[in-house]
């Protein structure tokens, strides 16, 4: 049979619909930064200490100043504080994470998805700051308030990234057990399970990582960790131990996605 040529109809991807949405979106743009623009106050009110002087005093002058130099041990114990902290927060928003990633996929729940969807997006409309200004306010202040503010925020962001990932699956194995007379936690255990469990494993390892930087922060409303020493040494002007704790925190971030990097490379 002698081969017969096929005809494409191809629109213009680039007709009058589309540079007329690109133009409404353009016009949307610019009246917003305008706004943005005249209504923020930009005024630069200066400072006693030049740019010059700061970077001196944070980065340079604490090497050599043995009053700093003695308190880096204890900044060091305040790291591996927020450390525990995001580990635990982490640890505990992977494994409840779960559970609602599996409602909140369509293809597993169908119509029901929409209940976990409305839990996950509750969850990440908050900060995790104001989750730990709430936790504070309830169990008083101590890591404990950071851990569980860190665990209820990371519960809402990797959910959403499970759920995503449940919904990519191929559902042809699936159906494949169902038809062979797999019951529900065969099809979850040999169907499901071994096609997430390397990008859940993935998601999670990433998500400790911005737990880390998180939980940096979440001293600064009695959330424990590194937090405290450093906003209580930038409100004293304390330059030169803000500089100590900040490498502390870079050096420790720093070591934590290079081994995070190789970790998930070897998993995915």
């Amino acid at each position: 049979m002698a081969n017969q040529s096929k005809q494409y109809n191809l629109k213009n991807p680039k007709g009058k619909t589309y540079w007329l949405k690109f133009s409404v979106i353009c016009a949307i743009l610019v009246i917003l930064y305008t706004v943005a623009f005249l209504f923020t106050d930009l005024t630069y009110r200066g400072s006693g200490a030049s740019t010059g002087e700061m970077i001196r005093r944070m980065f340079f002058d604490p090497f050599f100043d043995p009053v700093h130099r003695e308190n880096i041990p204890e900044n060091i114990g305040y790291m591996f504080e927020t450390l525990a902290i995001a580990f635990a927060g982490t640890l505990v928003g992977a494994i409840l994470g779960i559970p609602v990633g599996f409602l909140a996929a369509q293809n597993v729940t169908g119509s029901f998805s929409f209940f976990g969807k409305s839990i996950l997006n509750a969850i990440r409309a908050f900060p995790e700051i104001m989750f730990a200004i709430i936790f504070v306010a309830a169990v008083g202040f101590g890591p404990y308030a950071g851990v569980l503010a860190i665990s209820i925020n990371s519960i809402g962001m990797l959910g959403k990234l499970y759920s995503e990932v449940v919904e990519s699956i191929d559902m042809e194995i699936v159906q494949t057990l169902k038809m062979t007379g797999a019951n529900k936690i065969q099809v979850l255990w040999y169907g499901i399970l071994p096609q997430v469990i390397p990008e859940f494993s993935s998601y999670a390892l990433y998500r400790f990582e911005i737990d880390v930087r998180a939980s940096s922060i979440l001293g600064l409303v009695g959330a424990g960790g590194i937090g405290a020493p450093l906003i209580l040494a930038s409100q004293q002007r304390n330059w030169e131990e803000v500089g100590v704790i900040l490498m502390i925190v870079i050096v420790t971030v720093t070591i934590i996605d290079l081994i995070s990097t190789n970790i998930r490379k070897r998993i995915v």
